[in-house]
């Protein structure tokens, strides 16, 4: 086994379900700092979302709000900017964490005051980046997740990372379909990132799942300017 490998995305989603999913690293030619974020879904309301931009910061929203059931998990804030740091999670959490740091806290002292969804049985996890450029560009994610099956405690990890030219890290909320649904195992997975943010985009929502795939976020920033590339991709219009 080659820890060292870096993976293509095809080959780290070939589940049918991997449910939502955060990656974080550099452009191959160490120009741009890369946050991607997709969701999938299996239930009616949960499919019933597209991601959409306002003033910088991506939600998800309803694509049909009067088929809304339970906007509780599904509708958030994914994307936002505080200072000189972008946040990407699948959930609310995102604002917590941009509170915190806006009160002198950071990620990782944010997330403390936050565990795994409530949705038993399958207590989902919520996964977490930040992509910082306060000193040139490094990264952090987290996940929090049930210990138990019952939800009677939260493990919370978090990994930080020096960026390297063509290599990111991914973190999903699941590893494949079930009921319940099996939660994320291990480190965050390594993933091969090209230069284009159309290229990485294409290449992610051309691996997930044709059935549960939902809407996809690829945001390439540059390092030195600070110039924005995004591409959103929803399957609904």
């Amino acid at each position: 086994m080659d820890i060292y490998k870096i993976n293509t995305i095809a080959e780290l989603t070939r589940d049918p379900y991997v449910g939502r999913g955060i990656i974080a690293g550099l452009s191959e030619d160490g120009k741009n700092a890369v946050a991607a974020y997709f969701i999938m879904g299996r239930s009616a309301n949960s499919r019933n979302r597209v991601f959409a931009e306002h003033d910088g910061a991506v939600f998800t929203e309803p694509f049909d709000p009067s088929k809304v059931e339970d906007p509780s998990l599904i509708i958030y804030a994914a994307l936002r900017t505080v200072g000189k740091k972008l946040i990407v999670t699948n959930g609310d959490q995102t604002d917590t964490i941009v509170e915190g740091i806006r009160l002198g806290s950071d990620f990782s002292g944010s997330l403390r005051t936050r565990e795994f969804e409530p949705d038993a049985p399958n207590l989902t996890p919520r996964i977490s980046a930040e992509l910082d450029f306060s000193d040139g560009f490094d990264y952090k994610m987290s996940i929090l997740k049930s210990e138990d099956a019952a939800g009677s405690a939260c493990a919370r990890y978090s990994f930080e990372y020096a960026p390297l030219p063509g290599l990111g890290h991914f973190i999903h909320t699941y590893v494949g379909d079930g009921n319940p649904l099996p939660t994320f195992q291990g480190e965050p997975e390594r993933v091969a990132i090209p230069n284009g943010v159309d290229e990485f985009a294409e290449e992610i929502w051309q691996s997930l799942n044709e059935d549960n795939k939902i809407s996809l976020l690829v945001r390439y920033t540059d390092v030195a300017s600070g110039k924005v590339s995004q591409k959103i991709i929803n399957k609904y219009k």
